[in-house]
C-alpha cells in the first residue's frame, strides 16, 4: 500500500487523513502536543490584569501553551492553535457554508457538505439558551432588516455549560472539533506523530519523496509516496517556500475588531460566542466576548460580566505574504474604509439598544483565518492540484481559497479537503 504523509491535524489535515486512510497507509505529523483545554480559573489572569502584569498578547503561551501568538507589522495579533486538532479546539464551532468563490471557478462541493452535515452534529438549538441582551440585539437587527441568522454550531447544546470558554477549549465535551475526524482516521489504522515540526518537502526527480521534520528537536526524514500539506494558511506556505516552491503574495487574514460598551449584567462572557450572524457585503457582525481584548486592551476596564461587544470579521484584501516565520500583512486603505464603515454599523446597532456613542470603545484587531497563498484556479477545478506542485504533493487547507471569506472557514475547509482526498484517490490509487 502506498504511504501518504499528512502534515497537520486541523480542519483540513484531520479530514483528509480520514478520507485517505484505507486507500493509503497514512501518517499524520502534528507540530504540537495532544491538545488540552485551559482549566485555569480565569480569576487568576483577571488578577494579573488588575496588577498590570498582562501587557503583551505574546505572554499567552506561558499561560496556555496550546496557543501561538504572532503580530503583523501594523500590530494585528494572530492567534493559532498548536496541537492535535489545529485551531479547531480554539474555535467557536461555527458551521457556515462559504463556498461561493469556489463555485465561481467550477468547484461544487454539495456532496461533501451533505456528508459533513451527516457526520457532524450541527444545530441552532443553542438559541433557547440566549440571554436577554443577545435576544434584544437579535430583535434590533431583525427590525433593521438585516436578516440575522442563528449561527449553526458543531456542538451538542445539551452538554453546553454556558461557560463562555469555547476559545480556550471545551471542558464539557459539547463542542465538536477536528480531533473527532483524527480519531476516526486512527481507528482505521492511521498513525499520529505529535511534537513533529516539518521544515521542508524533499523533492527528487520532480516528485516529493518525503518530508524533513524534527521530533522533539531530533531531525528525521519521513519517506512517502504522497504528501499532503495541511499546516494552515501560514504554515503551509512557509513549508513550501522553504522547499523551493514559491507561493503567491495573496495572503488574507480575516481581521477581527470588536465594538464594545459597558452594559450591566450582560454576561456575554458566559454565553456561547457568535450566537447569530449578520452578513454584509465585506464583513460579518456577531455578538462576541473578546477575551484577547479583555485581558490585554486597557480600554476594556469594566468587569467581564459588564462588557457587551459586537464582533466585526472583515473580508480583507488579498495582499500579504509569509516571509520566514513572519507575517508581512497590513490593512490596505480599502480595508480601513470598510472597517470604519463596519464600526459605524455596529455603533448604530448599539445605539438602538440604548448605548451612547461616547460610551463605545474598540478592541484589539486580531486575526485567525489566514489563507490564499496558493489559490485554486479554474484550470485546477477538477484535479484540485496546483500546477506549481509536484504531481504527488497536495495542499488541503485555507491556502487553496481564492479570496478571504470574511467568515468562519472550518466547514468549508473540511468540505474542500474531502474533495482533495477524493481527487488524490482517483489520480494515485
Amino acid at each position: 500500500m502506498k504511504k501518504a504523509i499528512v502534515v497537520g491535524s486541523g480542519a483540513g489535515g484531520a479530514t483528509i487523513a480520514k478520507e485517505l486512510q484505507g486507500a493509503f497507509d497514512v501518517t499524520i505529523l502534528e507540530a504540537g502536543k495532544e491538545f488540552q483545554p485551559l482549566t485555569l480559573n480565569l480569576k487568576i489572569p483577571e488578577r494579573l490584569k488588575r496588577m498590570g502584569l498582562l501587557f503583551d498578547e505574546r505572554e499567552i503561551p506561558f499561560i496556555f501553551p496550546a496557543m501561538r501568538i504572532q503580530k503583523t507589522p501594523d500590530k494585528m495579533v494572530h492567534v493559532r492553535g498548536i496541537g492535535t486538532g489545529g485551531t479547531t479546539p480554539l474555535g467557536t464551532a461555527n458551521a457556515l457554508r462559504m463556498d461561493h468563490d469556489l463555485k465561481k471557478i467550477g468547484i461544487h462541493l454539495d456532496a461533501e457538505f451533505a456528508e459533513l452535515f451527516r457526520d457532524i452534529p450541527i444545530t441552532t438549538a443553542h438559541r433557547r439558551k440566549w440571554r436577554e441582551t443577545t435576544n434584544r440585539l437579535y430583535e434590533i437587527c431583525r427590525d433593521m432588516g438585516l436578516n440575522p441568522r442563528p449561527t449553526p454550531k458543531m456542538a451538542d447544546p445539551n452538554l453546553c455549560q454556558g461557560c463562555g470558554r469555547c476559545i480556550l477549549g471545551c471542558l464539557s465535551g459539547a463542542k465538536w472539533d477536528s480531533r473527532k475526524f483524527l480519531q476516526g482516521a486512527l481507528a482505521q489504522g492511521a498513525r499520529l506523530i505529535t511534537e513533529c515540526g516539518v521544515k521542508e518537502i524533499v523533492i527528487q526527480n520532480g516528485k516529493a519523496s518525503g518530508v524533513k521534520g524534527k521530533i522533539r528537536g531530533r531531525p528525521k526524514f519521513f519517506p512517502a509516496d504522497l504528501v499532503v500539506l495541511a499546516a494552515g494558511g501560514l504554515g503551509t506556505p512557509e513549508i513550501l517556500q522553504d522547499s523551493g516552491i514559491p507561493c503567491e503574495p495573496r495572503l488574507f487574514v480575516d481581521p477581527v475588531l470588536c465594538v464594545a460598551t459597558a452594559w450591566p449584567n450582560a454576561f456575554q462572557n458566559r454565553e456561547i460566542p457568535m450566537p447569530f450572524v449578520v452578513q454584509k457585503e465585506h464583513y460579518i457582525v456577531s455578538p462576541y466576548f473578546d477575551h484577547l481584548s479583555y485581558f490585554f486592551n486597557k480600554r476594556w476596564r469594566a468587569p467581564a460580566r459588564n462588557i457587551l461587544s459586537l464582533m466585526i470579521k472583515l473580508a480583507d484584501t488579498n495582499s500579504g505574504r509569509v516571509s520566514g516565520r513572519k507575517i508581512q500583512k497590513i490593512l490596505t486603505p480599502e480595508d480601513k474604509i470598510r472597517l470604519t464603515d463596519a464600526v459605524d454599523f455596529c455603533t448604530e446597532i448599539l445605539r438602538r439598544l440604548g448605548v451612547k456613542k461616547e460610551n463605545i470603545f474598540l478592541g484589539t484587531i486580531n486575526v485567525g483565518h489566514p489563507g490564499g497563498m496558493l489559490p485554486l484556479t479554474l484550470d485546477e477545478a477538477e484535479t484540485l492540484h496546483s500546477s506549481r506542485l509536484p504531481e504527488n504533493l497536495y495542499v488541503a487547507d485555507s491556502s487553496l481559497l481564492p479570496n478571504s471569506l470574511g467568515n468562519p472557514p472550518s466547514l468549508t475547509i473540511m468540505a474542500l479537503a474531502k474533495r482533495v482526498g477524493r481527487a488524490m484517490k482517483i489520480a494515485h490509487s
